[in-house]
């Protein structure tokens, strides 16, 4: 039986949890559209329904609904969670606050695959009566008819079998008590209020006219599909060497591994490579992305396909297949997985145009058309059409993803996928994912809300959000907070900082500060983010008139001093590294749907809080989280915050210990409190709350 298992093998973590009865309860009603016990709007769900709402190893699910019936009794409300390999569970539900009929249990799911739950809701007799014999009692109302009502119920629950002996003892005298005439109301009232028998019907409460809901699917996935530090690089930069005629000699494999130690020590975790195949000659992308590329510039490695071969193969100036896989073992014994770009598009030299010219889009002059994202054009690049061979581009995707898995490879970063049908985005994820299910796509879906959101739904594990363009105080409570508990059921959004496309212009101009306030922000507000090498270095000049970085590493080799930056004080690697570390020491941080947006004076300091209940928590500790944000990156900011501290047990007005994980200072913390923020010494408090 589950009920006999140890905690620590069970695959949920939940202070709700309570022992599991037969779903064909005796008094179960007929099941009706509507339901005896009135109830809408299940959680977690996907709007609009058909596809699964989904979650990852780990994460603190809230599972809710709106439950209700006509008149004054009280009703309780439980979810039925069946584990993929079978263990079964059952989780009561709290009413939240705010008088809306919402109740809400949270259960972090530890076991990978798709859980079954199912929401029930009944007539709650023993809170019905609590409630009544409360008010009766205490007014000196019908008083005998309330404790008879009361020994009754506490007779029924004594006789149920399922009961542990010591509660059935407990009940059976509390009965005996109420009954008892020489016994003063006030000693009735004391067992009305008792707290321990309060327990005991919670977790075994007697129910009447049980309503039961369908049956609804998780889908939940491996912990990397939603926690993760993603640091990208490209490895012709890394070890590119400068030649005595000024030319530059690509980086390989080889030397973009002798870079792996150094981001693994930044505690990243998942590198991610733009396109390492062959590139194109044919319009090929010099400086800048100008359309004169010389003979020494090595072109994008978007523009893919040439006579060396197509998105099966590597670029040789790179390596061979066998360095590739060396390169990912390497990366590995670092801690750290390697993502890869699935750009599905093709230059003009790709075998693809001479073999399948049905797979573009040809123009009524006879030429192929390029792509555009206006006003950006991509001469050197023909985008794929959908529409003239579905079944054959299907069929060529799927090879070269199965191709790039069989290299070791489970996380695949797709180029704007928001150029292709959704269509094919569903079947080839449900595809790869009954074949290999750790595999995670990661949507560059810089894009309209719908198709971004559909993306997610279809499917895809992560998302880039726009939070690169989300950098005030109130826009970012209301973007971080919609991620958290608007859309968290389907999206994960990957909270990249900058991208080798997007240098904001609040990087461009906010200098140093800026660079350590997103990092700060994107590490604390959501499990996954990512970072493009060169952040580290603060590369902040724009080429005129875009929002890319000038001297763009797209087009060019990148060769970077690392280490001479560390030596100089002249990189953010180390904030960066202790950014990460704080990440995997506290695993309030891991989760999403916890942010909690709280108040200041200024309408430049950001304040958000992330708990963890000690029932859910990996470690069997609270863990909570106060971050405190200055986000104007030119100023000295003075003010008093103001915290909701019931989220994490602390009454108001009740101090609290905080330690500072940047600095190490310790302050005593209320509700209320000053801060004081140099946006060009420490723009940012990261505070772990003391447990008492």
């Amino acid at each position: 039986m589950v009920q006999s298992r140890t905690a620590q093998s069970l695959p949920w973590r939940s202070a709700a949890s309570i022992p599991v009865r037969p779903a064909s309860d005796a008094q179960t009603a007929r099941d009706t559209v509507t339901g005896r016990i009135a109830t809408d709007a299940p959680a977690p769900a996907v709007p609009g329904g058909g596809f699964r709402p989904s979650a990852f190893v780990g994460e603190v699910v809230p599972f809710r609904i709106t439950a209700f019936r006509e008149g004054h009794d009280k009703i309780g409300v439980q979810v039925r969670l069946t584990s993929p390999s079978g263990d079964k569970s059952l989780h009561r539900l709290s009413l939240l606050d705010g008088g809306l009929d919402r109740w809400s249990a949270e259960v972090a799911l530890l076991e990978q695959g798709e859980w079954r739950y199912r929401f029930e809701a009944f007539s709650d007799e023993f809170a019905t009566w609590r409630h009544a014999a409360d008010l009766k009692i205490t007014a000196g109302v019908d008083t005998a008819l309330m404790r008879e009502m009361g020994a009754a119920l506490f007779t029924r629950a004594a006789a149920e079998k399922s009961r542990p002996d010591g509660e059935r003892k407990t009940l059976t005298a509390a009965a005996t008590t109420l009954r008892d005439e020489r016994v003063e109301d006030s000693v009735a009232h004391a067992i009305v209020i008792d707290e321990e028998i309060a327990e005991m019907f919670w977790r075994r409460p007697l129910t009447a006219l049980m309503t039961r809901r369908e049956s609804h699917r998780l889908l939940v996935e491996r912990e990397r599909a939603g926690v993760g530090a993603w640091y990208e690089f490209f490895p012709r930069s890394e070890g590119a060497t400068r030649r005595a005629d000024g030319t530059i000699a690509s980086g390989t494999f080889t030397t973009a591994a002798e870079r792996l130690p150094a981001v693994a020590a930044m505690g990243f975790d998942v590198l991610y490579l733009p396109p390492i195949h062959p590139i194109g000659l044919s319009n090929r992308k010099g400086p800048n992305n100008t359309l004169d590329a010389g003979p020494a510039d090595p072109g994008s490695p978007w523009a893919i396909g040439s006579e060396a071969g197509g998105h099966d193969a590597v670029h040789p100036d790179l390596g061979t297949i066998e360095d590739f896989r060396s390169f990912v073992r390497a990366a590995r014994a670092e801690g750290i997985e390697v993502a890869l770009d699935l750009a599905l598009q093709a230059s003009p030299d790709h075998p693809w145009v001479s073999a399948h010219p049905e797979w573009f889009t040809t123009l009524p002059d006879g030429s192929i058309a390029y792509a555009e994202n206006p006003p950006k054009k991509y001469q050197d690049i023909y985008p794929v059409n959908f529409d003239n061979d579905p079944d054959g581009i299907r069929a060529e995707v799927l090879r070269i993803v199965r191709h790039w898995i069989a290299q070791g490879v489970k996380i695949f970063r797709v180029d704007n996928p928001h150029t292709k049908p959704l269509q094919f985005w569903e079947w080839l994820i449900a595809t790869v994912a009954a074949e290999e299910p750790e595999v995670v796509f990661l949507a560059e879906a810089f894009t309209r809300p719908a198709p971004l959101q559909g993306l997610a739904k279809v499917g895809f594990q992560q998302s880039y959000t726009y939070f690169t363009w989300r950098n005030g105080k109130t826009e970012l409570e209301e973007f971080l907070g919609g991620l958290a508990h608007d859309t968290a059921d389907f999206l994960r959004p990957n909270l990249f900082v900058n991208t080798p496309d997007i240098l904001t212009e609040y990087l461009q101009f906010g200098g140093r500060p800026a660079y350590a306030i997103r990092a700060a922000i994107a590490a604390t507000a959501a499990p996954v983010y990512g970072v493009y090498a060169g952040f580290e270095l603060f590369e902040n000049v724009a080429r005129p008139g875009s929002e890319e970085n000038i001297d763009n590493e797209k087009y060019e080799y990148k060769i970077r001093d690392w280490k001479g930056a560390i030596d100089r004080g002249d990189s953010l690697a180390p904030f960066l590294t202790r950014l990460n570390e704080i990440r995997r020491a506290h695993p309030a941080l891991r989760q999403l749907r916890n942010f909690s947006a709280h108040w200041s004076d200024d309408d430049a300091v950001l304040v958000y809080s992330k708990h963890l209940d000690a029932a859910v928590s990996p470690d069997g500790a609270s863990d909570t989280i106060i971050v405190v944000v200055n986000v104007d990156p030119h100023s000295v900011r003075e003010t008093t915050v103001h915290l909701d501290t019931r989220i994490w047990g602390v009454a108001p007005g009740e101090g609290f210990e905080v330690e500072d994980l940047l600095t190490g200072a310790r302050w005593t913390w209320t509700d209320h409190n000053y801060v004081r923020l140099d946006a060009f010494t420490q723009p940012v408090h990261i505070l772990h709350v003391k447990e008492a």
